[in-house]
């Protein structure tokens, strides 16, 4: 049966793809003299943002220097960050923190000063929160600025579909110019056209992916993909992030157990020899050492020893002071009959962030003139081959602002979009074989954790490779005969993601930050990206 999908067309002076704190952090700076559009899949606080648990990391105490932040986030990136985003970011945080202050997020305090926490991988206390609930704080404060702002509107439950360049104008110019991007009303079902002068890609990770993440339901690297397919570079997609501690529970799936528990004092312990086993792997960092030090220690054990999880212990700290850093934690935990005051929390490690990602400049432009990206989304050059626990939403904060400046500084070179075609409805018709989205999406999931996880192999990474490719020309067959839904949308864009992974990963012959592999064990002596190329 035919389905109607007429294109409504909608235009604007900038459109914001993604609701979380890079897309947010954009849209209020460009408010100030642009009416702007923010896309949102699903509800307007479904992204990682509300999720973070942690902190934003900034050098506010006297004994802290930018320069030891820049070494700590050198080193937990392997040597393959670049010095100039390092920098330009670092320098840029205690104004980020001065910006969100203003909105109005709670910060912890201790007297007149921000309390600081500490987080693996950081040579000092300088991670700002609230409680263990930081994302949602800051979700909160920058939702109620944009709401109540009146050159913003928000708009969720849209889904995009790809951007809108030069080929999909009326009169083809055959241009990578980005003029917006088609979306699927997720209530209606019609796709329609949203038009704008300049687009700002902030529309997350691609931890969904994996099988096991800690990331949200929606993660499913839709920015990625739509760039990579309108011709944008992408770089270091093998760089994929799993968290040490995610909680371990039959129930309850991508719960995180945030780093500053270990900050705090936590213990990593065997559970079956009873044994603190980071001293093995990391005696000088134990517990500190940065992710993926503690995620492959945690993996080796599990796989040594045939366990199910290890244990992560904090309960020898007093139980008012782990309910008063953790009160979140310790309530969600409480309710599945879990005391974190009096006994450890079962864990295991999970994909947690996508370090890769469209390729940006220090203003986030990307190749595609019109086309801009923050966040997780894209690959600045602050995390390198593993991002420093807490730099994440700095880097929304300070490439969302940096974005947004560029194009109001330089807003007399955008042009007005042409006239956009329609989207194509003459191959929308419904379908009762969904059960193939459901399949391919498990099947994706399930061979990225055990090819493309922890530790690979080059025999794994090509196994990966040709289910990539046989599941390639089932997903485009369907994508091109049946209606568009979320669902599809989101297979689509995850096998897209799942393939520049694993063709980055078979790029790089060498160990380094993120990217362990059996057959190149070493690490080489210069640090290069691995860039892939439309």
């Amino acid at each position: 049966m035919k389905r109607a999908m007429a294109t409504t067309q909608h235009e604007y002076d900038v459109l914001v793809i993604g609701s979380g704190a890079a897309g947010l952090t954009a849209a209020l700076t460009l408010a100030e003299s642009c009416r702007v559009m923010v896309l949102a899949k699903g509800t307007l606080t479904s992204g990682s943002t509300a999720w973070a648990q942690g902190g934003i990391a900034a050098v506010l105490d006297a004994g802290d220097t930018f320069e030891e932040h820049i070494r700590d986030t050198m080193i937990a990136g392997a040597g393959l960050n670049r010095r100039e985003t390092v920098e330009f970011v670092i320098e840029r945080a205690p104004h980020a923190i001065q910006r969100l202050v203003e909105l109005g997020v709670p910060f912890n305090t201790e007297g007149s000063n921000l309390h600081l926490t500490r987080e693996g991988g950081h040579s000092h206390r300088r991670i700002v929160h609230v409680n263990d609930a930081t994302g949602w704080a800051v979700q909160a404060a920058l939702l109620k600025a944009a709401e109540e702002n009146p050159n913003i509107t928000l708009l969720p439950n849209r889904s995009c579909v790809d951007l809108i360049t030069g080929r999909n104008a009326e009169k083809f110019s055959g241009s990578g110019r980005v003029w917006g991007a088609y979306a699927l009303n997720e209530e209606t079902g019609d796709v329609e056209a949203h038009v704008a002068r300049a687009t700002v890609m902030a529309a997350g990770g691609a931890g969904r992916v994996y099988q096991f993440s800690t990331a949200p339901r929606g993660a499913t690297g839709d920015g990625i993909a739509m760039a990579w397919r309108a011709g944008a570079r992408v770089s270091n997609m093998e760089m994929m992030q799993f968290h040490p501690t995610c909680l371990y529970n039959l129930e309850v799936k991508n719960f995180l157990i945030t780093e500053a528990v270990r900050g705090e004092g936590g213990r990593l312990y065997n559970p079956r020899t009873g044994n603190r086993f980071m001293e093995e792997y990391d005696p000088e960092r134990m517990e500190l050492a940065p992710r993926d030090v503690v995620a492959r220690a945690i993996d080796s054990e599990i796989k040594r020893f045939g366990l199910d999880y290890v244990h992560l212990d904090i309960s020898h700290k007093p139980a008012d002071f782990v309910k008063g850093h953790f009160p979140t934690i310790h309530e969600k935990l409480m309710g599945l009959g879990i005391d974190m005051t009096s006994g450890p929390i079962p864990v295991v490690p999970a994909q947690h962030y996508t370090c890769g990602g469209v390729l940006i400049d220090l203003n986030g432009r990307t190749d595609l003139p019109g086309l801009y990206a923050a966040g997780e989304c894209s690959e600045s050059g602050l995390h390198g081959a593993n991002r420093l626990a807490s730099n994440s939403l700095l880097e929304c904060f300070v490439f969302g602002e940096a974005a947004a400046r560029d194009i109001l500084e330089n807003w007399a070179g955008f042009d007005a979009p042409p006239p956009i075609r329609e989207w194509d409805e003459s191959r929308v018709t419904d379908s009762d074989e969904e059960v193939v989205i459901k399949q391919n999406w498990t099947e994706i999931r399930r061979f990225m954790w055990n090819y493309v996880g922890i530790v690979r192999t080059t025999k794994r990474l090509e196994r990966a490779a040709h289910r990539i490719r046989l599941l390639s020309d089932e997903i485009e067959d369907y994508y091109g005969h049946f209606r568009v839904t979320t669902d599809l949308i989101e297979l689509r864009n995850l096998q897209q993601c799942a393939d520049l992974i694993v063709r980055s990963a078979l790029q790089r012959h060498e160990s380094r930050g993120l990217h362990f592999t059996l057959d190149y064990p070493n690490t080489d002596e210069v640090g290069k990206d691995t860039v892939l190329v439309p």
